[in-house]
């Protein structure tokens, strides 16, 4: 036990080398990673903006997708601006507690990021399957417990996977094939026979991933068994392209996330790696903002609210009024 402390504790950094070494596709990298962050920051902060100043915006629909922003906000932040940085600064360097953290912090806001799609589709199927009992069920008591509970399921999601992954003894060398601290591509690292339990952990996870998975999947056969019986086509045709969307984002990144930490090898730098890793880090906090809050009409019509307001003040008040002086030639 004293040799496995002393191995752990003798790491002070890790290289992250999941990026190309060629200077061209890494720089496409680097352009590629700051508007896909730049896009999701400003679609999740615009979300979180209307919903909270908006008074139509106030119902619980709109009190999780303000979670949800605020989780996406943090979810893209805590691997992007690093993996940016380093690029730029040419280092691939991580500390071994900074690569803990952004372990504990990634599976943190991934959780909760999965906990709170659960929640929505659960909220959707109250308002369309049993909507005389909506307000009785989804009231202000039962959506703070719901968040909170999304919130700390995450917590104990990230802090589980983080002891489980650094209590193994690493073998040397210490390289992440990976643009970003994950637990499959450390696994490599550990010595043989030292991540049994860890990938215990990973496999009992995607398993409970799964189950819940289904629950979602069994709360939108009930809502297109609801839509089907809508009379009218345009009721029909609304609830299929409000839900579909959503069931797509769910099964992106259940099915993204499955494969990253059970379909594949990290003991190389690939495209499919890469790729596979973008679809589950970067994708689901970019389409959020569009799937869930631009393309509805309550939010479009807030923010068309506050872009009049904006254009109305600029032609009121062309120009700040200067006060008399002398004239000069």
């Amino acid at each position: 036990m004293a040799e496995k402390v002393t191995n752990v504790t003798s790491i002070t950094e890790f290289l992250l080398m999941g990026l190309p070494d060629d200077q061209v596709l890494q720089t496409l990298y680097v352009t590629f990673f700051f508007l896909i962050y730049l896009a999701a920051l400003m679609g999740n902060l615009l979300t979180v903006t209307l919903s909270s100043t908006d008074q139509h915006l106030q119902s619980p629909m709109y009190f999780f997708l303000k979670n949800l922003a605020l989780n996406d906000i943090c979810y893209i932040s805590v691997i992007v601006p690093k993996s940016i940085v380093n690029s730029l600064n040419k280092s691939h360097s991580i500390s071994f507690l900074g690569c803990a953290s952004q372990i504990f912090l990634f599976i943190f806001f991934a959780g909760t990021e999965y906990a709170l799609l659960i929640v929505m589709s659960y909220d959707r199927y109250v308002a369309i399957c049993q909507p005389l009992y909506y307000e009785a069920i989804m009231n202000r008591g039962t959506c703070w417990q719901m968040v909170m509970a999304a919130w700390s399921s995450g917590c104990v999601y990230g802090s589980i996977h983080v002891a489980g992954t650094f209590s193994v003894c690493f073998c040397g060398p210490y390289v992440v094939h990976h643009f970003y601290c994950d637990v499959p591509s450390l696994l490599t690292l550990a010595c043989p026979g030292e991540h049994t339990l860890e990938y215990a952990f990973v496999i009992a996870s995607c398993t409970l991933a799964s189950v819940c998975f289904l629950f979602l999947t069994a709360f939108y056969i009930c809502i297109f068994s609801a839509a089907l019986r809508i009379p009218a086509a345009q009721g029909r045709f609304k609830t299929f392209s409000t839900c579909m969307p959503h069931l797509t984002v769910v099964t992106l990144f259940l099915f993204s996330g499955n494969v990253t930490y059970l379909g594949i090898g990290y003991k190389s730098t690939s495209s499919l790696n890469l790729f596979m890793s973008v679809l589950y880090t970067m994708v689901p906090p970019s389409l959020n903002p569009l799937i869930y809050s631009l393309r509805n009409k309550a939010v479009k019509a807030a923010l068309g609210k506050i872009l009049l307001l904006k254009c109305y003040q600029k032609h009121k008040y062309p120009a700040v009024l200067k006060p008399p002086g002398r004239h000069t030639k």
